[in-house]
């Protein structure tokens, strides 16, 4: 990205007020992108636009405002079909996040299995990809088959392909980690499943917003992905499934919107997407989400891309500097996510301290135990990078965990 790249960064931050601010006294570094990121003005305008100017319920309202409101809401929906190169924009079903898309396919797709069917989920797996299906297996007895991985948190192909039998139903996993940032070889594994005939969903949290995802490539069946890690609003999110799969299994709610005909004997349902959207939908999310999406395609996923990944070597090689620093998680392919340990000073002490100094990193197990037992770690402390981190920021932290560790 160059020089140019580094000027525009400072362009890029003035589109995101809130990394002006101070903390402490000190220069906010935001290094907590992973668990959320900030908000460009075009998306908090837009979200502002849309509640001063076209606020109606959507769908079924002849005035002129509810017209307008669908037309908005469905006109995101093409745009999050375009980003995702999903086939049809009725493949696109706005959830509240990940999180309810997983819960969404688990509810809906685990109407389809019964005792005995299996699920291969990974070791890494974000809570969100492991409980639903636990809810499962209390609730219809299925089984849970778990993709184990090496010491640098590489899945292991040839145990993951060793996990199928008759019995496996479904295999869901992250496309990459937001503890390590592995970028796990997802088309690999799809096509492995697919071999098999069993269909696949991928958790795109940590993906979406820093690759080029494109659903049809992948052959995915599923794909979930939430909007506030892309720039966009809190609690909306997407779905992509493949239209045959959409078809095939039923219902996750039930209300307005979802039904064609209503009677106390029978009810019949919707088409795609709004079989899947009972309620009054979110078009301020869904809206606000489109805006997001437009910001970062301007810039170019190719360009945020290259600039994280530059700023990933550039703190990986600065971090391993300081003494008795361990990087938890160092596959081959990884994404701008940094999670590290100091000796034996607790995550959370480093990262109180830390935001002492105005730097915000997570800590803690990053909603992903299982994998914290695999790693042998209570917790971590983690750094995720964005197109709007800079080098300056890196040293900033850099210097930071020094005089942390010095205290200790």
């Amino acid at each position: 990205m160059g020089d140019s790249g580094a000027m525009n960064i400072q362009q890029i931050r003035n589109d995101f007020p809130i990394l002006s601010r101070k903390i402490y006294g000190k220069d906010l570094v935001y290094l907590d992108n992973g668990a959320t990121t900030q908000k460009p003005r075009s998306v908090v305008e837009k979200i502002e636009k849309g509640y001063y100017n076209v606020n109606a319920n959507i769908h079924r309202g002849v005035h002129f405002l509810s017209q307008a409101a669908t037309e908005a809401h469905e006109e995101a929906r093409k745009t999050v079909q375009g980003f995702i190169n999903a086939k049809e924009s009725s493949e696109i079903i706005f959830t509240r996040g990940t999180t309810e898309a997983i819960n969404l396919v688990a509810s809906s797709y685990g109407e389809l299995l019964s005792a005995g069917d299996e699920i291969i989920v990974s070791v890494m797996e974000h809570h969100s990809n492991i409980v639903p299906w636990q809810l499962l297996e209390t609730r219809k007895g299925i089984k849970l088959r778990v993709i184990p991985m090496n010491d640098k948190g590489e899945l292991l192909l040839d145990e993951y392909q060793k996990l199928f039998t008759e019995k496996t139903k479904l295999v869901s996993v992250m496309h990459v980690s937001n503890v390590m940032g592995t970028i796990n070889p997802v088309k690999e594994i799809i096509d492995f499943a697919h071999s098999k005939g069993v269909p696949v969903l991928i958790d795109g949290a940590q993906a979406v917003p820093h690759l080029t995802v494109d659903v049809q490539a992948l052959d995915a069946d599923f794909y979930a992905f939430s909007a506030h890690k892309i720039y966009g609003p809190n609690g909306i999110g997407v779905l992509y499934g493949k239209s045959e799969w959409l078809n095939k299994i039923p219902p996750y709610q039930g209300g307005g919107e979802m039904i064609a005909t209503v009677t106390f004997e029978k009810t019949t349902f919707n088409e795609l997407p709004f079989k899947f959207e009972a309620g009054t939908p979110d078009y301020i999310g869904s809206t606000g989400l489109a805006a997001a999406i437009d910001y970062v395609s301007a810039i170019g996923m190719d360009k945020i891309a290259a600039w994280e990944d530059e700023l990933l070597h550039y703190a990986t090689a600065e971090l391993l500097k300081i003494d008795g620093l361990r990087i938890l998680g160092t596959a081959d392919h990884k994404g701008a996510v940094i999670s590290f340990l100091v000796g034996d000073i607790h995550p959370y002490d480093m990262g109180m301290l830390l935001d002492k100094l105005g730097i915000a990193v997570r800590t803690g197990h990053h909603c992903a135990q299982p994998l914290m037992k695999r790693l042998g770690v209570e917790g971590t402390v983690r750094a995720s990078f964005s197109f709007y981190n800079t080098k300056e920021e890196v040293d900033v932290l850099v210097a930071a965990v020094k005089r942390v560790s010095a205290m200790f």
